[in-house]
């Protein structure tokens, strides 16, 4: 867990949540500066096919939205920001009305087979398309192009891993056909000994 994330995570009644369950609370001294992304970090996201991204609304209530695409859509631009394409959905326009006006999100990245997940504390911007044609071809994959009609872009301000407990393994239809393959291999060879036996 970097630094930073601790520093604007463990606020007053959380650490008073820490005193009352476990006798103790955990003080550190202030971060001094954001924490950029490592190499991990970057590859991490960059190997990801979905994540979940909160923000909060003028009235104070969270909204969490989920974001998908091909492995590799959330692009990390340097060690302080990434960016991805926004594409045309349901309209609703909740995560870009909220970050309008409270700029503060944070990004959920998982790794259901490898039990692994990735926090990430940041600012967002919503770029309308239409008037960055140039950074959507940049960011956006060409066969994505067209149903484009934002850019994303968040800075980076911490992150922080999580633990793999209580995180049950799940396996998108790709992973399972890769895994069953080599069993399929294996049953057509025994039929096929089976047959020549038979014959």
């Amino acid at each position: 867990m970097a630094h930073r994330f601790l520093d604007l995570a463990f606020t007053p009644s959380v650490l008073a949540a820490q005193q009352h369950y476990f006798g103790r609370s955990q003080i550190l001294p202030p971060a001094a500066a954001d924490d950029p992304l490592g190499p991990e970090e970057q590859a991490f996201i960059e190997s990801r096919d979905s994540f979940y991204m909160a923000s909060v609304s003028e009235t104070g209530w969270p909204y969490m939205q989920h974001r998908g695409g091909a492995a590799g859509f959330v692009k990390v631009t340097d060690p302080a920001s990434l960016a991805f394409a926004d594409y045309k959905g349901n309209r609703q326009m909740l995560t870009t009305g909220n970050v309008a006006a409270n700029d503060r999100v944070c990004l959920f990245f998982m790794d259901y087979p490898r039990r692994t997940r990735l926090k990430i504390y940041g600012h967002a911007e919503v770029l309308d398309a239409r008037d960055h044609a140039a950074l959507v071809g940049e960011i956006a994959d060409a066969d994505v192009h067209k149903i484009t009609e934002r850019i994303v872009r968040v800075r980076v301000v911490s992150f922080d891993w999580n633990c793999p407990k209580y995180i049950t393994p799940r396996f998108t239809a790709a992973e399972v056909g890769e895994a069953v393959s080599v069993l399929k291999a294996r049953i057509a060879e025994l039929e096929a000994r089976l047959e020549i036996q038979d014959r």
